[in-house]
């Protein structure tokens, strides 16, 4: 098959993923049920694309348990995003040369 064949479809396909919500539901949405799942669907996208990453981007699991375990904590406390990132890379700076002494 042609690639131009496969990108055409590619595009359909994304185009009918946008476009068929805004035809289909005109009115507004009164399902409380319905509205509070839409309203959670891009964080729960989001948890599952970025978890498995944080567990292997790193070079064991265990720092990248350490790094999530760290940033959910400081995360939950309220404090900025700049002070988690920091201080889950430290985490797992920590826990890697702790790794490294007990091999």
């Amino acid at each position: 098959m042609s690639i131009y064949l496969y990108i055409f479809a590619m595009a359909l396909t994304t185009y009918l993923i946008r476009a068929l919500p805004l035809t289909i539901f005109r009115k507004p949405i009164k399902s409380r049920f319905l509205r509070s799942f839409l309203y959670y669907v891009p964080y729960c996208c989001l948890t599952a694309m970025t978890f498995p990453a944080i567990l292997s981007s790193t070079a064991s699991i265990v720092s990248g348990a350490a790094a999530l375990i760290v940033a959910v904590i400081l995360a939950y406390r309220g404090k900025s995003l700049i002070v988690v990132a920091i201080s889950s890379s430290a985490a797992v700076l920590v826990t890697e040369w702790v790794l490294a002494l007990l091999a």
